[in-house]
């Protein structure tokens, strides 16, 4: 039987209040979040991780004191495994995971894999929109670690793969319903920020993001009135908005309440918890912004295990390389694109 390696991946968080400076200074010391030489990148990094520490373990002690991205993983990768079985008994099919900044890291994932010895490997992001600041720092973290058997094909992103979208619209439906149905409710699609500089550089995530909230509005013809935000901006730079404080505001002046769905997160962490529950949740009461409804995240919702799965599957048809799945092809002015770089490529 072809033996097949499907690798997972995603940013990783700290498992307690002892791991969270060391976390945060792995990822402030990634050359795709601060973009300077590393002499001076990581005396940075371990200031920030150091004056953030705090704050941020404040943050983790509302979640039980660690994040709870790994086991959410772990539940997925379980799910993925069985969807995979019972699609493709032929195949000898394992999951594997890979943390960017927290374990596991890619380099003991990828003596895992090694160990296993594939015939094929799928490298699949949990980050259904591609940036250079997610998906290509654990793609280019994955080729220096892995010296394995296996051919190498690459989910680069799937924001607007039937699946996706479809549990996405499902989770909302069901959090607008469970409310009642009001009707004097905004759909807030919530994204993690990034710096303006960042997309005119050619990444295409903001692109992306906009295209998946589309494709879930489409679906959701009783929720005409939606906009995309951003939040999680940190730093100096001017970030890509309207950030999603401002659009609570908004609502809130025009009477409106909100319902929020984490359109870039497909599994609840410090984001959607903390960020979206507590902070955005106390702005909300404090703006008569109501109600404030949050939609879950993805998780392990079968539409979103259906998705990983045809995405694999899909996967194995094509040469190597990194291709996104479902219908979505990046314009040609997004030159950091995966399909086009050298990272995307190698992979």
């Amino acid at each position: 039987m072809t033996k097949l390696a499907v690798v997972l991946f995603n940013l990783g968080g700290p498992d307690d209040q002892a791991t969270v400076r060391p976390f945060l200074q792995n990822l402030f010391s990634d050359p795709a979040i601060i973009d300077l030489p590393a002499p001076a990148r990581g005396p940075l990094a371990w200031w920030i991780a150091k004056r953030r520490e705090k704050a941020a373990q404040a943050n983790y002690a509302l979640m039980g004191g660690g994040s709870p991205l790994l086991p959410e993983t772990r539940a997925q990768a379980r799910a993925l495994e069985a969807s995979l079985a019972a699609a493709r008994p032929d195949l000898t099919a394992k999951v594997f995971i890979a943390m960017r900044y927290w374990k596991p890291f890619a380099d003991q994932t990828a003596k895992e894999v090694a160990a296993f010895a594939p015939d094929e490997i799928v490298l699949l992001p949990l980050y259904p929109q591609f940036s250079t600041t997610t998906t290509a720092s654990s793609l280019r973290d994955w080729e220096a670690a892995y010296a394995g058997s296996g051919v190498s094909r690459t989910v680069c992103c799937f924001p607007t793969a039937p699946g996706l979208t479809d549990a996405h619209a499902a989770a909302i439906r069901a959090t607008w319903e469970a409310a009642g149905s009001p009707t004097d409710i905004r759909l807030l699609f919530s994204a993690h920020g990034l710096p303006e500089k960042v997309i005119a550089g050619g990444d295409p995530y903001q692109a992306q993001v906009r295209a998946t909230a589309q494709a879930v509005a489409f679906r959701l013809p009783e929720l005409t009135d939606w906009e995309v935000c951003y939040q999680s901006r940190v730093g100096p730079l001017k970030w890509i908005g309207p950030s999603t404080d401002e659009e609570i505001r908004r609502a809130g002046a025009e009477g409106l309440g909100v319902l929020v769905c984490p359109i870039a997160f497909v599994s609840e962490h410090v984001e959607t918890l903390v960020e979206l529950d507590h902070e955005y949740g106390e702005l909300a009461r404090e703006v008569g912004c109501a109600p404030y409804l949050r939609a879950p995240a993805l998780g392990s919702a079968p539409r979103f295990i259906a998705a990983l799965t045809t995405a694999t599957l899909n996967a194995l048809t094509r040469p190597s390389g990194a291709k996104p799945d479902g219908p979505w092809r990046c314009p040609q002015d997004y030159a950091k694109c995966a399909c086009r770089t050298a990272e995307g490529a190698a992979a």
